[in-house]
């Protein structure tokens, strides 16, 4: 597993699919600040409730300059049924070859039920607008996370744009 991302490290390059089957480039992210986050399996209820909270929250993300983009190993069919199923508005994005998710620390060696196993690794990266790493946050827990990245990012709810 490469080292996990730090701030101030470039944000490593990806071209993904996304769950309409178009192709998403980190150059496509220049320009404008975003929150990547990777998460293990579409439809689940952590990643679904994760999943939930960005959608939720995409207004005063986006208001505040951010773009979200979600990263799992599911098939760009699979992200296209989580968001249809669950009304998500937020970019997901298809990486099965686990390659990008490595590239960014989220993919290794993880505690499971007491168990060390091999797999995703919930975590969320924020990039300015270089892409350039600003914040990150490794081994997060679903619920509740997207309230503490607002709150790290100084974004309000219903905040003035």
């Amino acid at each position: 597993m490469r080292d996990r991302l730090q701030p101030g490290d470039p944000a490593p390059d990806f071209t993904l699919t996304d769950d309409h089957g178009d192709q998403v480039a980190l150059a496509d992210l220049a320009g404008r600040k975003a929150i990547v986050y990777f998460y293990p399996k579409a439809m689940t209820p952590g990643c679904t409730t994760q999943a939930c909270e960005f959608t939720d929250s995409l207004e005063d993300l986006s208001g505040a300059g951010y773009e979200v983009v979600g990263i799992s190993p599911d098939s760009p069919a699979a992200l296209a049924r989580f968001r249809e199923k669950d009304g998500l508005t937020i970019r997901l994005l298809s990486n099965p070859e686990k390659d990008v998710l490595r590239a960014w620390g989220a993919f290794g060696e993880k505690m499971n039920y007491g168990k060390k196993v091999e797999g995703v690794i919930r975590s969320t990266v924020v990039l300015d607008e270089a892409g350039v790493v600003t914040h990150a946050w490794y081994n997060v827990k679903a619920t509740g996370h997207v309230a503490k990245v607002r709150r790290e990012l100084g974004i309000q709810s219903g905040e003035s744009r």
